[in-house]
């Protein structure tokens, strides 16, 4: 390699523009997601973008690897394998990114776009470039206008709350129920169970709410001013549909 094999690598546009494609797509999927407090955020959705460009396009240029090969020897190649292999490793980092959290699992959005991210890279490196813009504007108004369409959409789960109280506290559920009202969530249908024994009574129930990041300090607060409690358990749901 050599100043000059460089210099005249970049005024290649074959490569230079899907490598420059691939890492701005990367960085408005991952701007998205970075707003959105995600682990995944704007550098990890660049490199991936630009990973999966630079091994497609290594996968195109096999004819420029410095390779000796025996007397009319011939190369018989297959491009599907290339993607299929980078979306597979993909997948590994997308599931770093899925958890569970009660009955909610959180991440999915967000490794759905990691996936997403590459396939594109992989669309820029193959030199489809108006496909691969294509895609990228349709994945940003998926993440963006889909997530304003939901706010006018019901209301959906957005809690679980588990309030144990003694058998004579006067919060029951419909006082619950006016609690939750006060700070904007509407509750579900309220289970209760009775311990006889130990004189305490269980409320259980969903809470949903318009706004998907709930303070659970604040719904803590709310439900320990009104009565005294024997127990409090508050749990975030699926706090932006998928994550």
């Amino acid at each position: 390699m050599t100043l000059d094999s460089l210099l005249a690598l970049l005024q290649d546009h074959t490569i230079t523009l899907p490598l420059g494609l691939s890492v701005l797509a990367g960085l408005l999927i991952g701007i998205e997601r970075e707003f959105r407090g995600k682990p995944a955020g704007v550098r990890t959705h660049a490199l991936v973008c630009l990973a999966s460009a630079l091994m497609t396009l290594l996968g195109l240029r096999m004819d420029e690897w410095l390779t000796t090969l025996p007397p009319d020897a011939q190369i018989v190649t297959d491009m599907a394998r290339m993607p299929h292999a980078i979306l597979t490793g993909i997948g590994f980092l997308g599931a770093g990114v899925i958890f569970r959290e009660g009955p909610a699992v959180q991440g999915l959005t967000t490794a759905a776009s990691v996936w997403l991210t590459a396939a594109l890279g992989i669309v820029f490196g193959a030199g489809l470039l108006e496909l691969g813009v294509i895609g990228t504007v349709v994945a940003l108004l998926v993440l963006v206008l889909f997530r304003l369409l939901q706010r006018v959409l019901p209301a959906r789960p957005v809690i679980r709350l588990d309030v144990v109280v003694p058998q004579a506290s006067a919060l029951d559920a419909a006082v619950l129920s006016k609690v939750l009202d006060r700070i904007g969530l509407k509750a579900g249908p309220i289970s209760l169970s009775q311990d006889v024994a130990l004189g305490l009574r269980r409320y259980k129930l969903l809470a949903a709410g318009l706004d998907q990041r709930i303070d659970c300090d604040e719904v803590a607060r709310a439900v320990r001013d009104t009565a005294a409690l024997h127990k409090l358990t508050v749990v975030p749901l699926d706090r932006d549909t998928g994550n």
